[in-house]
Protein backbone atom coordinates (compact mmCIF):
# COMPACT_ATOMS: atom_id res chain seq x y z
CA UNK A 1 0.00 0.00 0.00
CA UNK A 2 1.17 3.24 -0.88
CA UNK A 3 1.97 5.23 2.19
CA UNK A 4 -0.14 8.75 1.01
CA UNK A 5 -3.31 6.84 1.42
CA UNK A 6 -3.23 6.26 4.81
CA UNK A 7 -2.59 10.31 5.31
CA UNK A 8 -5.62 11.44 4.13
CA UNK A 9 -7.82 11.72 7.33
CA UNK A 10 -9.91 8.34 7.35
CA UNK A 11 -11.42 8.26 10.26
CA UNK A 12 -13.73 4.34 10.05
CA UNK A 13 -15.75 2.87 12.67
CA UNK A 14 -17.45 0.27 11.00
CA UNK A 15 -20.90 -0.38 13.02
CA UNK A 16 -22.43 -2.28 10.33
CA UNK A 17 -19.90 -4.97 9.72
CA UNK A 18 -20.50 -6.01 13.43
CA UNK A 19 -23.62 -7.24 13.34
CA UNK A 20 -24.13 -10.59 12.26
CA UNK A 21 -23.30 -12.31 8.82
CA UNK A 22 -26.62 -12.60 7.04
CA UNK A 23 -26.65 -8.66 7.05
CA UNK A 24 -23.47 -9.10 4.08
CA UNK A 25 -20.79 -10.38 2.45
CA UNK A 26 -17.49 -9.74 3.24
CA UNK A 27 -15.95 -9.24 -0.12
CA UNK A 28 -13.10 -6.99 -1.83
CA UNK A 29 -13.69 -5.29 -4.61
CA UNK A 30 -12.07 -6.22 -8.06
CA UNK A 31 -9.06 -4.90 -8.92
CA UNK A 32 -9.47 -3.18 -12.15
CA UNK A 33 -6.82 -3.11 -15.31
CA UNK A 34 -6.03 0.57 -15.67
CA UNK A 35 -7.85 2.99 -13.54
CA UNK A 36 -7.82 6.62 -14.37
CA UNK A 37 -9.72 9.25 -12.00
CA UNK A 38 -11.99 11.43 -13.82
CA UNK A 39 -13.61 13.29 -11.41
CA UNK A 40 -13.28 14.07 -7.48
CA UNK A 41 -15.49 16.51 -5.28
CA UNK A 42 -13.15 18.69 -3.67
CA UNK A 43 -16.30 19.94 -1.99
CA UNK A 44 -17.63 17.14 -0.33
CA UNK A 45 -14.07 15.68 0.65
CA UNK A 46 -13.71 19.03 2.64
CA UNK A 47 -16.67 18.62 4.08
CA UNK A 48 -15.47 14.51 5.42
CA UNK A 49 -12.44 16.41 6.09
CA UNK A 50 -10.82 14.25 4.03
CA UNK A 51 -7.38 15.65 2.58
CA UNK A 52 -6.42 14.36 -1.12
CA UNK A 53 -3.83 16.65 -1.61
CA UNK A 54 -1.09 14.78 -0.17
CA UNK A 55 -1.91 11.98 -2.64
CA UNK A 56 -1.37 11.96 -6.70
CA UNK A 57 -3.40 11.52 -9.44
CA UNK A 58 -2.64 7.93 -9.90
CA UNK A 59 -2.80 6.70 -5.87
CA UNK A 60 -6.57 8.58 -6.35
CA UNK A 61 -7.12 6.49 -9.16
CA UNK A 62 -6.17 3.06 -7.39
CA UNK A 63 -7.87 4.22 -4.00
CA UNK A 64 -11.29 4.96 -5.73
CA UNK A 65 -10.59 2.02 -7.99
CA UNK A 66 -10.42 -0.18 -4.87
CA UNK A 67 -6.91 -1.96 -6.31
CA UNK A 68 -5.61 -0.10 -2.67
CA UNK A 69 -7.67 0.20 0.60
CA UNK A 70 -7.50 2.44 3.50
CA UNK A 71 -5.86 1.38 6.58
CA UNK A 72 -8.95 0.18 8.98
CA UNK A 73 -11.48 -0.37 6.28
CA UNK A 74 -13.94 -3.11 6.21
CA UNK A 75 -15.55 -4.56 2.72
CA UNK A 76 -18.90 -5.61 2.74
CA UNK A 77 -21.58 -6.30 0.30
CA UNK A 78 -24.96 -5.49 2.18
CA UNK A 79 -27.63 -7.97 1.75
CA UNK A 80 -31.25 -6.90 1.32
CA UNK A 81 -34.29 -7.52 -0.61
CA UNK A 82 -36.96 -5.77 -2.79
CA UNK A 83 -40.45 -4.66 -4.27
CA UNK A 84 -39.61 -4.57 -8.16
CA UNK A 85 -42.08 -3.08 -9.82
CA UNK A 86 -44.30 -5.02 -7.08
CA UNK A 87 -42.70 -8.52 -7.09
CA UNK A 88 -40.53 -9.74 -4.13
CA UNK A 89 -36.66 -10.58 -4.53
CA UNK A 90 -33.99 -11.50 -2.70
CA UNK A 91 -31.64 -8.91 -3.87
CA UNK A 92 -28.51 -7.02 -2.59
CA UNK A 93 -24.94 -4.96 -3.38
CA UNK A 94 -24.89 -6.95 -6.45
CA UNK A 95 -21.96 -4.29 -7.67
CA UNK A 96 -21.53 -2.41 -4.94
CA UNK A 97 -19.03 -2.69 -2.18
CA UNK A 98 -19.36 -0.49 1.32
CA UNK A 99 -15.58 0.10 2.55
CA UNK A 100 -16.82 1.35 5.87
CA UNK A 101 -18.18 4.46 7.80
CA UNK A 102 -16.04 7.48 8.03
CA UNK A 103 -17.14 9.98 11.08
CA UNK A 104 -16.05 13.33 10.43
CA UNK A 105 -14.87 15.60 12.96
CA UNK A 106 -18.28 16.67 14.05
CA UNK A 107 -19.54 13.14 14.40
CA UNK A 108 -21.20 12.62 11.21
CA UNK A 109 -21.47 9.22 10.00
CA UNK A 110 -20.80 8.34 6.52
CA UNK A 111 -20.81 5.29 4.29
CA UNK A 112 -18.10 5.63 1.88
CA UNK A 113 -19.42 2.97 -0.96
CA UNK A 114 -17.85 1.72 -4.32
CA UNK A 115 -20.00 1.41 -7.29
CA UNK A 116 -19.43 -0.87 -9.87
CA UNK A 117 -16.88 -3.06 -7.90
CA UNK A 118 -17.41 -6.05 -9.39
CA UNK A 119 -19.31 -9.61 -8.48
CA UNK A 120 -20.34 -10.08 -5.36
CA UNK A 121 -22.72 -12.93 -3.80
CA UNK A 122 -25.73 -10.85 -4.49
CA UNK A 123 -24.73 -10.62 -8.63
CA UNK A 124 -26.68 -12.76 -9.95
CA UNK A 125 -26.20 -12.81 -13.35
CA UNK A 126 -24.92 -9.70 -13.54
CA UNK A 127 -20.95 -9.05 -13.83
CA UNK A 128 -20.91 -6.36 -11.04
CA UNK A 129 -19.75 -3.69 -12.97
CA UNK A 130 -20.89 -0.43 -14.04
CA UNK A 131 -20.30 2.01 -17.10
CA UNK A 132 -18.72 5.26 -17.77
CA UNK A 133 -22.26 7.04 -18.66
CA UNK A 134 -24.88 6.10 -15.77
CA UNK A 135 -21.80 6.85 -13.04
CA UNK A 136 -21.22 10.19 -14.27
CA UNK A 137 -25.07 10.51 -14.74
CA UNK A 138 -25.19 9.60 -10.83
CA UNK A 139 -22.54 12.05 -10.28
CA UNK A 140 -24.68 14.53 -11.59
CA UNK A 141 -27.68 14.21 -10.64
CA UNK A 142 -27.07 13.26 -6.92
CA UNK A 143 -25.01 16.60 -6.46
CA UNK A 144 -27.54 18.44 -8.48
CA UNK A 145 -30.15 17.31 -5.79
CA UNK A 146 -27.55 18.10 -3.03
CA UNK A 147 -27.31 21.53 -4.16
CA UNK A 148 -31.38 22.09 -4.76
CA UNK A 149 -31.51 21.36 -0.82
CA UNK A 150 -32.94 17.70 -0.88
CA UNK A 151 -31.51 14.72 1.15
CA UNK A 152 -29.02 12.60 -1.59
CA UNK A 153 -26.22 10.62 -1.17
CA UNK A 154 -23.69 12.61 -2.74
CA UNK A 155 -20.69 11.49 -5.64
CA UNK A 156 -17.21 11.96 -3.96
CA UNK A 157 -15.42 10.29 -7.10
CA UNK A 158 -15.67 8.78 -10.84
CA UNK A 159 -12.99 6.84 -12.02
CA UNK A 160 -12.40 4.43 -15.30
CA UNK A 161 -11.56 1.07 -15.17
CA UNK A 162 -9.95 0.80 -18.29
CA UNK A 163 -11.91 -2.36 -19.13
CA UNK A 164 -14.87 -3.16 -21.37
CA UNK A 165 -18.28 -4.06 -20.04
CA UNK A 166 -21.00 -5.73 -22.32
CA UNK A 167 -24.54 -4.14 -21.99
CA UNK A 168 -26.46 -3.90 -25.24
CA UNK A 169 -23.02 -2.85 -26.72
CA UNK A 170 -19.36 -2.25 -25.51
CA UNK A 171 -19.20 0.25 -23.37
CA UNK A 172 -15.99 1.64 -21.00
CA UNK A 173 -15.77 0.80 -17.62
CA UNK A 174 -15.98 2.95 -14.60
CA UNK A 175 -16.73 2.80 -10.47
CA UNK A 176 -18.32 6.01 -8.37
CA UNK A 177 -17.85 6.50 -5.08
CA UNK A 178 -20.80 7.29 -3.22
CA UNK A 179 -21.53 8.99 0.20
CA UNK A 180 -24.39 8.05 2.30
CA UNK A 181 -25.54 8.81 5.76
CA UNK A 182 -26.40 4.77 5.79
CA UNK A 183 -27.11 2.68 2.84
CA UNK A 184 -29.49 1.01 4.97
CA UNK A 185 -33.26 0.23 3.35
CA UNK A 186 -36.77 -0.55 3.14
CA UNK A 187 -35.61 -3.26 1.36
CA UNK A 188 -33.27 -4.20 4.54
CA UNK A 189 -35.96 -4.70 6.53
CA UNK A 190 -37.67 -6.96 4.04
CA UNK A 191 -34.78 -9.29 3.78
CA UNK A 192 -34.48 -9.85 7.66
CA UNK A 193 -38.03 -10.33 7.71
CA UNK A 194 -38.28 -12.87 5.33
CA UNK A 195 -35.43 -14.85 7.33
CA UNK A 196 -38.41 -14.98 10.09
CA UNK A 197 -35.68 -14.56 12.42
CA UNK A 198 -37.24 -11.88 15.02
CA UNK A 199 -34.16 -11.43 16.83
CA UNK A 200 -32.30 -10.74 13.90
CA UNK A 201 -35.13 -8.23 12.95
CA UNK A 202 -34.81 -6.71 16.65
CA UNK A 203 -30.61 -6.30 15.79
CA UNK A 204 -31.25 -4.42 13.40
CA UNK A 205 -34.04 -2.03 14.80
CA UNK A 206 -32.10 -1.19 17.75
CA UNK A 207 -28.93 -0.62 15.63
CA UNK A 208 -30.71 1.84 12.73
CA UNK A 209 -32.18 3.63 15.77
CA UNK A 210 -29.21 4.10 17.36
CA UNK A 211 -27.30 5.20 14.61
CA UNK A 212 -30.11 7.73 12.88
CA UNK A 213 -32.56 8.04 15.53
CA UNK A 214 -31.14 7.85 19.27
CA UNK A 215 -33.52 10.61 20.57
CA UNK A 216 -36.54 7.45 20.52
CA UNK A 217 -34.19 5.02 22.09
CA UNK A 218 -36.20 5.02 25.15
CA UNK A 219 -39.44 4.87 23.46
CA UNK A 220 -42.19 2.90 24.48
CA UNK A 221 -43.06 1.12 21.48
CA UNK A 222 -39.78 1.92 19.33
CA UNK A 223 -41.32 0.13 16.00
CA UNK A 224 -44.23 2.55 16.26
CA UNK A 225 -41.98 5.41 16.60
CA UNK A 226 -39.81 4.47 13.96
CA UNK A 227 -42.44 3.95 11.11
CA UNK A 228 -43.68 7.37 12.38
CA UNK A 229 -40.64 9.29 11.61
CA UNK A 230 -39.53 7.01 8.49
CA UNK A 231 -43.04 7.84 6.78
CA UNK A 232 -42.11 11.61 7.84
CA UNK A 233 -38.87 11.86 6.44
CA UNK A 234 -40.13 9.85 3.37
CA UNK A 235 -43.21 12.68 2.83
CA UNK A 236 -40.96 15.08 2.81
CA UNK A 237 -38.57 14.35 0.74
CA UNK A 238 -40.95 12.89 -2.31
CA UNK A 239 -42.27 16.72 -1.47
CA UNK A 240 -39.28 17.92 -2.50
CA UNK A 241 -38.94 15.82 -5.56
CA UNK A 242 -42.59 17.29 -6.50
CA UNK A 243 -40.88 20.87 -6.16
CA UNK A 244 -38.03 20.53 -9.08
CA UNK A 245 -40.11 18.33 -11.11
CA UNK A 246 -37.54 15.26 -10.45
CA UNK A 247 -38.98 11.53 -11.35
CA UNK A 248 -37.31 9.21 -9.34
CA UNK A 249 -38.29 6.61 -11.83
CA UNK A 250 -37.65 3.49 -9.83
CA UNK A 251 -39.28 3.58 -6.60
CA UNK A 252 -38.62 -0.03 -5.45
CA UNK A 253 -38.86 -0.44 -1.67
CA UNK A 254 -34.82 -1.32 -2.37
CA UNK A 255 -34.69 1.98 -3.11
CA UNK A 256 -36.29 4.03 -0.66
CA UNK A 257 -33.54 4.86 1.66
CA UNK A 258 -34.69 4.93 5.64
CA UNK A 259 -32.17 7.68 6.35
CA UNK A 260 -34.61 9.35 3.91
CA UNK A 261 -32.39 10.31 1.30
CA UNK A 262 -32.69 10.00 -2.54
CA UNK A 263 -30.70 6.67 -3.74
CA UNK A 264 -30.05 5.00 -6.40
CA UNK A 265 -30.38 7.28 -9.50
CA UNK A 266 -30.83 5.35 -12.62
CA UNK A 267 -33.19 5.89 -14.70
CA UNK A 268 -34.45 9.25 -13.22
CA UNK A 269 -34.92 12.16 -14.91
CA UNK A 270 -35.95 16.31 -14.52
CA UNK A 271 -39.88 16.88 -16.28
CA UNK A 272 -39.91 19.65 -18.83
CA UNK A 273 -43.26 19.93 -20.09
CA UNK A 274 -45.69 19.49 -17.03
CA UNK A 275 -47.28 16.58 -17.60
CA UNK A 276 -48.20 14.63 -13.75
CA UNK A 277 -47.83 10.81 -15.82
CA UNK A 278 -44.56 11.80 -17.19
CA UNK A 279 -42.10 8.66 -17.00
CA UNK A 280 -38.97 8.58 -18.17
CA UNK A 281 -37.47 4.59 -17.49
CA UNK A 282 -37.66 2.80 -20.56
CA UNK A 283 -39.06 -0.52 -18.17
CA UNK A 284 -41.55 1.31 -16.55
CA UNK A 285 -44.37 0.85 -19.42
CA UNK A 286 -47.34 1.06 -17.10
CA UNK A 287 -46.26 4.13 -15.39
CA UNK A 288 -46.55 2.91 -11.97
CA UNK A 289 -43.43 5.47 -11.09
CA UNK A 290 -44.63 8.15 -12.58
CA UNK A 291 -44.52 11.90 -11.45
CA UNK A 292 -48.31 11.94 -10.21
CA UNK A 293 -47.76 8.30 -8.43
CA UNK A 294 -45.02 9.51 -6.41
CA UNK A 295 -46.60 10.23 -3.33
CA UNK A 296 -48.85 6.96 -3.84
CA UNK A 297 -45.65 4.37 -4.25
CA UNK A 298 -44.42 5.99 -1.35
CA UNK A 299 -47.46 4.88 0.71
CA UNK A 300 -47.34 1.74 -0.88
CA UNK A 301 -43.47 1.11 0.33
CA UNK A 302 -44.38 2.32 3.71
CA UNK A 303 -46.58 -0.37 3.77
CA UNK A 304 -44.12 -2.87 3.18
CA UNK A 305 -41.90 -1.61 5.63
CA UNK A 306 -44.68 -1.71 8.17
CA UNK A 307 -45.45 -5.30 7.70
CA UNK A 308 -41.46 -6.20 8.43
CA UNK A 309 -42.36 -4.49 11.77
CA UNK A 310 -45.36 -6.16 12.60
CA UNK A 311 -43.34 -9.04 15.00
CA UNK A 312 -41.81 -6.08 16.95
CA UNK A 313 -45.15 -4.03 17.63
CA UNK A 314 -47.13 -6.31 19.45
CA UNK A 315 -46.61 -10.12 20.27
CA UNK A 316 -50.82 -9.69 19.64
CA UNK A 317 -50.53 -9.84 15.61
CA UNK A 318 -54.07 -8.29 15.31
CA UNK A 319 -53.16 -5.37 17.89
CA UNK A 320 -50.03 -4.71 15.85
CA UNK A 321 -51.75 -4.95 12.78
CA UNK A 322 -53.91 -2.36 14.08
CA UNK A 323 -51.19 0.43 15.59
CA UNK A 324 -49.31 0.43 12.41
CA UNK A 325 -52.40 0.97 10.09
CA UNK A 326 -53.17 3.88 12.57
CA UNK A 327 -49.67 4.86 11.86
CA UNK A 328 -50.17 4.65 8.32
CA UNK A 329 -53.53 6.29 7.66
CA UNK A 330 -51.87 9.65 8.85
CA UNK A 331 -49.99 9.15 5.55
CA UNK A 332 -52.43 10.92 3.08
CA UNK A 333 -53.21 14.02 5.42
CA UNK A 334 -49.75 14.56 6.03
CA UNK A 335 -48.45 14.80 2.43
CA UNK A 336 -51.35 16.95 1.09
CA UNK A 337 -50.72 19.31 3.71
CA UNK A 338 -46.65 19.31 3.22
CA UNK A 339 -47.15 19.27 -0.54
CA UNK A 340 -49.55 22.40 -0.19
CA UNK A 341 -47.38 24.59 1.90
CA UNK A 342 -44.72 23.80 -0.70
CA UNK A 343 -46.46 25.01 -3.46
CA UNK A 344 -47.86 27.86 -1.32
CA UNK A 345 -43.96 28.51 -0.70
CA UNK A 346 -43.73 28.30 -4.86
CA UNK A 347 -45.68 31.06 -5.39
CA UNK A 348 -44.58 33.22 -2.02
CA UNK A 349 -47.60 32.65 -0.28
CA UNK A 350 -47.54 33.02 3.33
CA UNK A 351 -51.09 33.25 4.44
CA UNK A 352 -52.81 29.32 4.06
CA UNK A 353 -55.99 29.38 3.47
CA UNK A 354 -58.15 26.76 2.61
CA UNK A 355 -59.09 28.12 -1.18
CA UNK A 356 -54.98 28.07 -1.87
CA UNK A 357 -55.24 24.60 -3.04
CA UNK A 358 -57.49 25.60 -5.86
CA UNK A 359 -55.54 28.32 -7.14
CA UNK A 360 -52.78 25.94 -7.11
CA UNK A 361 -54.52 23.46 -8.51
CA UNK A 362 -55.72 26.00 -11.51
CA UNK A 363 -52.34 26.64 -12.39
CA UNK A 364 -51.21 23.02 -12.77
CA UNK A 365 -54.27 22.41 -14.63
CA UNK A 366 -53.59 25.32 -17.15
CA UNK A 367 -49.91 24.26 -17.32
CA UNK A 368 -50.39 20.89 -18.50
CA UNK A 369 -52.99 21.90 -20.51
CA UNK A 370 -50.91 24.52 -22.48
CA UNK A 371 -47.53 22.22 -22.31
CA UNK A 372 -45.99 24.56 -20.44
CA UNK A 373 -42.24 24.15 -18.64
CA UNK A 374 -42.44 23.22 -15.11
CA UNK A 375 -39.14 25.18 -14.14
CA UNK A 376 -39.98 28.30 -16.32
CA UNK A 377 -43.57 28.89 -15.60
CA UNK A 378 -42.10 29.76 -12.13
CA UNK A 379 -39.69 32.00 -13.20
CA UNK A 380 -41.70 33.74 -15.59
CA UNK A 381 -43.74 34.60 -12.12
CA UNK A 382 -40.76 35.17 -10.68
CA UNK A 383 -40.42 37.92 -13.37
CA UNK A 384 -36.81 36.36 -14.76
CA UNK A 385 -36.14 36.75 -18.13
CA UNK A 386 -36.71 32.96 -19.64
CA UNK A 387 -37.56 32.15 -23.09
CA UNK A 388 -40.30 34.15 -25.08
CA UNK A 389 -43.68 32.01 -24.93
CA UNK A 390 -46.90 33.29 -26.00
CA UNK A 391 -48.81 31.18 -23.60
CA UNK A 392 -48.18 33.48 -20.88
CA UNK A 393 -50.69 36.07 -22.61
CA UNK A 394 -53.55 33.77 -22.55
CA UNK A 395 -56.54 34.84 -20.94
CA UNK A 396 -57.11 32.09 -18.59
CA UNK A 397 -53.07 32.71 -17.20
CA UNK A 398 -53.45 36.58 -16.92
CA UNK A 399 -57.04 35.95 -15.03
CA UNK A 400 -55.20 33.42 -13.15
CA UNK A 401 -52.20 35.74 -12.30
CA UNK A 402 -54.60 38.68 -10.89
CA UNK A 403 -56.21 35.76 -8.35
CA UNK A 404 -52.61 35.43 -7.25
CA UNK A 405 -51.35 38.58 -7.21
CA UNK A 406 -54.44 39.32 -4.59
CA UNK A 407 -53.61 36.95 -2.82
CA UNK A 408 -49.84 37.75 -2.69
CA UNK A 409 -50.77 41.63 -2.02
CA UNK A 410 -52.67 40.10 1.62
CA UNK A 411 -48.59 39.27 2.62
CA UNK A 412 -47.97 43.10 2.67
CA UNK A 413 -44.73 42.33 2.18
CA UNK A 414 -43.89 41.55 -1.82
CA UNK A 415 -40.34 41.71 -1.16
CA UNK A 416 -40.41 39.12 1.13
CA UNK A 417 -42.53 36.69 -1.46
CA UNK A 418 -40.09 37.38 -4.18
CA UNK A 419 -37.82 35.91 -1.44
CA UNK A 420 -39.76 32.91 -0.41
CA UNK A 421 -40.14 32.38 -4.12
CA UNK A 422 -36.33 32.38 -5.06
CA UNK A 423 -35.27 29.84 -2.33
CA UNK A 424 -38.01 27.04 -3.56
CA UNK A 425 -38.06 27.41 -7.01
CA UNK A 426 -34.68 26.73 -9.04
CA UNK A 427 -33.78 28.91 -12.38
CA UNK A 428 -31.69 26.02 -13.42
CA UNK A 429 -31.90 22.17 -13.28
CA UNK A 430 -29.93 19.42 -15.25
CA UNK A 431 -32.08 19.03 -17.98
CA UNK A 432 -32.45 15.81 -19.86
CA UNK A 433 -30.55 17.04 -23.02
CA UNK A 434 -27.93 18.98 -21.48
CA UNK A 435 -27.40 15.89 -19.69
CA UNK A 436 -26.69 13.95 -22.59
CA UNK A 437 -24.86 16.34 -24.41
CA UNK A 438 -22.39 16.16 -21.50
CA UNK A 439 -22.43 12.71 -21.46
CA UNK A 440 -21.72 12.00 -25.08
CA UNK A 441 -18.60 14.33 -25.04
CA UNK A 442 -17.49 12.52 -21.92
CA UNK A 443 -17.17 9.15 -23.63
CA UNK A 444 -15.30 10.79 -26.00
CA UNK A 445 -12.88 11.71 -23.37
CA UNK A 446 -13.85 15.35 -23.37
CA UNK A 447 -14.66 16.49 -19.90
CA UNK A 448 -14.87 19.74 -20.17
CA UNK A 449 -18.68 20.53 -20.97
CA UNK A 450 -19.72 17.72 -17.90
CA UNK A 451 -17.03 19.74 -15.81
CA UNK A 452 -18.89 23.33 -16.96
CA UNK A 453 -22.05 21.84 -16.66
CA UNK A 454 -20.89 21.09 -12.90
CA UNK A 455 -19.86 24.26 -12.06
CA UNK A 456 -23.89 25.28 -13.08
CA UNK A 457 -25.35 23.00 -11.37
CA UNK A 458 -24.13 24.32 -7.90
CA UNK A 459 -25.94 27.57 -7.66
CA UNK A 460 -29.37 26.62 -8.71
CA UNK A 461 -31.24 29.62 -7.13
CA UNK A 462 -28.59 31.95 -8.63
CA UNK A 463 -29.88 34.03 -11.89
CA UNK A 464 -26.89 35.23 -13.94
CA UNK A 465 -26.15 35.72 -17.95
CA UNK A 466 -24.34 32.15 -17.51
CA UNK A 467 -27.23 30.25 -17.05
CA UNK A 468 -29.08 31.30 -19.96
CA UNK A 469 -28.82 28.52 -22.55
CA UNK A 470 -28.93 25.93 -19.33
CA UNK A 471 -32.88 27.18 -19.13
CA UNK A 472 -34.21 26.72 -22.39
CA UNK A 473 -36.10 23.12 -22.87
CA UNK A 474 -35.02 20.34 -25.06
CA UNK A 475 -36.76 21.65 -28.92
CA UNK A 476 -36.74 17.61 -29.47
CA UNK A 477 -40.46 16.32 -29.47
CA UNK A 478 -38.51 12.76 -28.95
CA UNK A 479 -39.83 11.15 -25.68
CA UNK A 480 -36.58 11.08 -23.47
CA UNK A 481 -35.53 7.35 -22.13
CA UNK A 482 -33.42 6.41 -19.21
CA UNK A 483 -31.86 3.26 -18.47
CA UNK A 484 -31.10 1.42 -15.24
CA UNK A 485 -27.48 0.94 -16.24
CA UNK A 486 -27.07 -2.75 -15.31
Amino acid sequence: MKSGINNINWNFDNSYSKLPDSFKENIKPIKVKNPELVLLNKDLAKELDLNFSVVDKDELSALFSGNILPRDSITIAQAYAGHQFGHFTMLGDGRAVLIGEHVSRNKDRHDIQFKGSGKTAFSRNGDGRAALGPMLREYIISESMHNLNIPTTRALAVVKTGETITREENLEGAILTRVASSHIRVGTFQYIAARNKRDELKILLDYVIKRHFPHIEDSKNKPIEFLKIVLQKQIDLVVNWMRVGFIHGVMNTDNMSISGETIDYGPCAFMDTYDPKTVFSSIDHLGRYAYCNQPIITKWNLARFAECLIPLIDKDQNRAVEKATEALSSFEKKYEEKWIDMMCNKLGIFKREDNNKILILDLLTWMHEKKMDYTNTFCHLMNINIQKDNNFEDLYFQEWKKRWKNKLSDNNDLEKSNELMKSFNPVVIPRNHRVEEVLEASNHNDFKPLKQFLEILKKPYENNSDILNYQIPNKSNNKYKTYCGT
